[in-house]
């Protein structure tokens, strides 16, 4: 069978201002997707396989982009807390969506989170900053994008993986499988209550989502030596895992 072509177009849900009721709902629509797809496990699985440094003087810096309102993360980081003790969690997205309560979530999960509303692009094109929390050069140990690599062409994907290997030592991506069965299960979406904005977007995401190497084969050179997994997970998903070398 034909694979699908890789198609991008843009998803209703990013022309939406932040406080319209239709966008909001679409967000609570999406904590559903990410139920249905069994994302936070997935994320989990990859981070607990990752051996990070315990006791360490300085915590864990982690970035997550396209971060939302900041729930998903959130369940990750009650789930890891106890071997992930001491984390920085910087959540990163262009529309300002993370409230003091989900701050606060946070810090009773032992994570130290702040928000920084930027388009990953901005981020990428501007210069090296400091990280908001310690001030310390703008380096994670891990970045995290979760349904978010999947909005952009070919080209600015691979400036924003180049931009992401360059501040990083672990890379995972959790986006939509580019296959007929993920786009069936797309259209069915409305079954779980979904608004007519999340349907719409739900089969857009399938069409450009991804299939076999293909983000590794964006990946770049030229920052030292990287271990990279990618294939399927789930019944709908796609993902990647990408680990520097240690001699790197």
């Amino acid at each position: 069978m034909t694979p699908l072509p890789r198609t991008v177009r843009a998803e209703a849900l990013d022309g939406l201002v932040e406080d319209d009721p239709v966008a909001m709902r679409s967000r609570r629509d999406l904590q559903r997707v990410h139920r249905f797809m069994g994302t936070r496990s997935i994320v989990l699985r990859a981070l607990r396989g990752w051996s990070m440094p315990r006791g360490a003087a300085t915590p864990l810096r982690v970035l997550e982009l396209g971060a939302g309102d900041g729930s998903l993360m959130l369940g990750v980081a009650r789930a890891l807390a106890p071997t992930w003790p001491r984390v920085e969690l910087t959540l990163l997205d262009r529309q300002a969506l993370i409230t003091p309560a989900i701050i606060k979530q946070y810090a009773q999960a032992g994570w130290n989170a702040t928000s920084r509303t930027v388009d990953v692009l901005d981020w990428v094109a501007g210069p090296t900053a400091s990280l908001p929390i310690s001030g310390r050069p703008e380096h994670w140990d891990v970045i995290i994008a979760n349904l978010f690599l999947h909005h952009f062409e070919e080209r600015q994907l691979a400036t924003l993986l180049r931009a992401i290997a360059a501040r990083s030592d672990h890379f995972f991506a959790c986006e939509p499988r580019r296959a007929r069965f993920a786009l069936a299960g797309s259209h069915l979406i409305g079954t779980i209550g979904a608004n007519a904005v999340t349907r719409q977007d739900a089969v857009l995401s399938v069409h450009a989502g991804f299939r076999d190497g293909e983000l590794t084969s964006l990946w770049p050179t030229g920052n030292g030596s990287w271990n990279l997994q990618e294939h399927s997970a789930g019944l709908f998903s796609h993902r990647l895992l990408a680990e520097r070398s240690r001699t790197s």
